[in-house]
């Protein structure tokens, strides 16, 4: 089945990653080098933008931190991003919640994000739109909606919640995505920006001309996550009940890898995110969809199927393509990636959905 659904692909550096009760097989497409195959451990293989495929590695952030206590979902992002600020009250009543789960009410992108993007939009839109402007064009922003009425898909929401974070734990999003889920999950493969050229995978345009790294400027949490197949599956396998003691022996043998080489202290080494984040972001939250016939969760869609619900995400930059999803189920992940830019006729979404859903 997956050299069946490679084949229909037939896109660059395709990959299609599957787990099935802690089990792994990797398909490759014809051009992906040996070199670079995903066979070994969590550093083998390219790493992929992830584009808004990253979003689900904020939603279990932001659940890590409330299951910690150190927010709560309905706190309100103003009032943590710019205590005292003078906002509008629709703006006032917008919390962690709404922003992660696409009800706050805000665009897909600031107003004035376009202007300054239309003369790159090809090759480095979000570049010159800092994180800065980002939280000015959220203090200053007139929602559509009043927050939680309506569900509207927003990069500039997400990335709120990203500064938003930042700011109620004096920690950089950068480095407490580290510290509360790269890290405890040992995802060794995992970065959030361009790295060593050789290990990161080129985009390319639909005439195959290649395109550069993704610069996503002020709305990092919404799409700067980049990853190698392996890592993608551990992040997923996480995300199953029945993988959770499989997850947490590994992480523990990790960690005491890691202390045994370095002689430091165990007390010091990373925890696994809490249960209570992990079933956080699985459970059914609100419904959208034609005729309301699909539910989302606090970070991930989440569509019936013959053998249970299937909870996944995609994600698109200028020149790749990603699939993220798993069946609670069933014990199944699937992580899918090509560096191939997107198009309406484009086979990988369609290809890779129904694999998870229908055939696995």
């Amino acid at each position: 089945m997956l050299t069946e659904a490679a084949r229909t692909i037939d896109a660059p550096d395709l990959v299609i990653a599957l787990s099935h009760r802690g089990h792994r097989t990797f398909q490759l497409g014809a051009d992906v080098p040996l070199g670079k195959a995903p066979l070994h451990g969590p550093g083998d293989g390219l790493r992929y933008e992830l584009g808004s495929a990253s979003k689900p590695f904020t939603g279990l952030l932001l659940a890590a931190l409330v299951a910690d206590g150190r927010v709560r979902y309905e706190d309100s992002a103003a009032g943590l991003l710019a205590p005292g600020h003078p906002v509008h009250p629709a703006v006032r009543a917008i919390t962690l919640r709404h922003l992660i789960t696409h009800t706050s009410g805000l665009p897909a992108l600031p107003a004035d994000f376009y202007p300054q993007a239309l003369p790159r939009w090809s090759t480095a839109p979000y570049s010159r739109y800092p994180a800065d402007r980002v939280v000015r064009a959220f203090l200053r922003a007139r929602p559509r909606h009043h927050p939680g009425t309506r569900w509207h898909y927003s990069n500039f929401a997400v990335s709120v919640l990203g500064h938003t974070l930042a700011a109620a734990t004096g920690t950089p999003w950068e480095v407490l995505l580290q510290q509360e889920v790269l890290g405890p999950l040992g995802l060794e493969g995992t970065r959030l920006g361009p790295g060593d050229p050789a290990g990161d995978a080129v985009g390319h345009r639909r005439d195959g001309r290649p395109l550069p790294a993704l610069d996503t400027g002020g709305f990092t949490a919404a799409g700067a996550v980049r990853a190698t197949p392996p890592d993608l599956l551990t992040f997923l396998e996480a995300h199953l009940p029945a993988s959770a003691a499989a997850v947490d022996a590994a992480v523990s043998a990790a960690v005491a890898l890691a202390v045994d080489a370095t002689a430091t202290s165990a007390a010091a080494a990373p925890t696994r995110p809490p249960a209570a984040a992990f079933a956080d972001v699985r459970r059914p939250l609100l419904r959208r969809g034609l005729r309301h016939a699909h539910t989302h969760t606090l970070t991930w869609f989440r569509h019936p199927s013959p053998r249970g619900p299937v909870c996944f995400h995609a994600g698109a930059t200028l020149g790749q393509q990603m699939f993220l999803g798993f069946r609670p189920d069933t014990g199944t992940a699937l992580a899918a990636m090509c560096a191939r830019r997107v198009h309406r006729t484009d086979p990988f979404i369609a290809t890779v959905h129904e694999l998870l859903t229908e055939k696995l």
